[in-house]
């Protein structure tokens, strides 16, 4: 039996006090391979951007005043001395009653303040007509308007997008220093599962749960290592631990966790060193043989087989971890309002977290079904749900029509108006 069912609130509580998670360490990479990495020190501008005077407009580079009065009636006119194109520094001086042509993007040319667009122009021969003023600094993008010399470009701990990438791109960077991805051990233990391609012998089914908890992992920003199948066996498991320890800066465990007298995984935990075993149950469903210890300062979440109890407990609590050792900034769940459609039930004691689908009825109103067949052991309970919402240990019953918080496994464009 469990030595203490504690409750969720409690095994967070437990494992803050036991575990800081914080960064890994710091890696320097190219910058084709920083998308959605974590930044790990402020970014600054060693140039301007753009790092010249540069037109925005196709048209003429002119001194302002000399366009002064110029209309459709009275046009103004100056003395066409050249081009400027993109790519090179223009040795033409823009002088009194005089212009250059000049293509967007290009240099502005010593002596000129502002460009004409070209629709306000008529040119013949050398001898160009300007049909409208402009003022100074119209339709030129000045040194260092979009980004200055020494300016903080990109913060410490920001996760970094293709925006980002372009900036730093623009700015002449071909690495930068992001925090290393934690690395994360999984090991699926049971004699009942085999390794997914393999035949499939009568009484054994798939492993599902190293898959989905190492693309959670990947989605979480960290590195995911597959240990495989072990089966249950001290032995056998001591030493995969072991190694997983060795290699990894969490490791995750699913199946053997629970009563029977093949669940070994809280034994060995303990025999790998101190503190050990920290949380031995937890009063929620579905999870509640989830077991965590702490190795040497590594933590072991050890998840129950099942895999949708596995892959919520996950979510719940190993998520969070993850995340902080990426570096990455805590968000708040995204959450919505729905009405519940059926009643929903707690077990009894236990902090209950009923998986739902979100559908609208006949009038728009956002409603949250209970997931059918609903079966812990149902990888198909996590693929149909869009959230899931928490009967709390006080009640009994959430009935039909009443209005819930859904907690959303991921975002879903389609609800995005309803989210908090």
């Amino acid at each position: 039996m469990f030595r203490k069912l504690v409750s969720l609130d409690e095994a967070t509580q437990i494992l803050e006090q036991q575990f800081h998670a914080k960064p890994v360490g710091v890696e320097q990479i190219s910058l084709p391979q920083a998308h959605q990495r974590v930044l790990a020190k402020n970014v600054k501008a060693p140039l301007n951007v753009p790092p010249f005077n540069r037109a925005t407009v196709d048209g003429y580079a002119v001194k302002a005043e000399n366009t002064f009065g110029a209309d459709e009636e009275n046009p103004i006119t100056l003395k066409l001395l050249g081009r400027v194109t993109v790519g090179e520094m223009p040795e033409i001086v823009v002088e009194e009653k005089t212009t250059v042509g000049i293509v967007t993007g290009a240099p502005l040319p010593p002596g000129a303040d502002a460009v004409v667009m070209i629709e306000y122009t008529i040119q013949k021969n050398k001898i160009v007509f300007i049909y409208r003023p402009v003022s100074k600094g119209e339709n030129v993008m000045e040194t260092g308007s979009d980004i200055r010399k020494g300016e903080t470009i990109i913060k410490q701990d920001q996760t970094l997008s293709s925006r980002d990438i372009g900036v730093l791109a623009a700015l002449g960077f071909t690495k930068v220093d992001v925090y290393k991805r934690p690395r994360v051990a999984v090991i699926s233990t049971g004699a009942e599962i085999v390794e997914s391609g393999k035949p499939l012998p009568p009484g054994k089914i798939y492993d599902i749960n190293a898959y989905t908890i190492s693309a959670a992992v990947q989605e979480c920003g960290g590195q995911s290592l597959n240990f495989g199948i072990i089966p249950d066996k001290i032995d056998e498991l001591k030493a995969a631990l072991k190694k997983a320890l060795n290699s990894a800066d969490i490791v995750v465990t699913s199946g053997g966790v629970s009563v029977g007298p093949m669940d070994v995984v809280p034994k060995v935990l303990n025999m790998l060193g101190k503190p050990g075993v920290i949380i031995s149950g937890i009063a929620v469903k579905p999870g509640k043989p989830t077991t965590i210890a702490i190795v040497d300062g590594r933590p072991i979440f050890s998840l129950p087989g099942h895999p949708t109890s596995s892959l919520l407990i996950f979510h719940i609590l190993v998520r969070s971890i993850i995340l902080k050792m990426t570096g990455r900034r805590q968000q708040p769940p995204f959450t919505l309002k729905a009405i519940t459609a059926e009643k929903m039930f707690q077990a009894k004691g236990r902090r209950t977290f009923v998986m739902v689908n979100l559908i609208r009825d006949r009038v728009g109103k956002l409603l949250a079904r209970p997931v059918l067949l609903g079966l812990s052991g149902a990888i198909t309970t996590l693929s149909k749900a869009d959230g899931f919402v928490i009967v709390p240990e006080r009640r009994q019953f959430i009935n039909a029509g009443e209005e819930v918080t859904v907690y959303l496994l991921e975002p879903l464009p389609e609800f995005a108006p309803f989210v908090k």
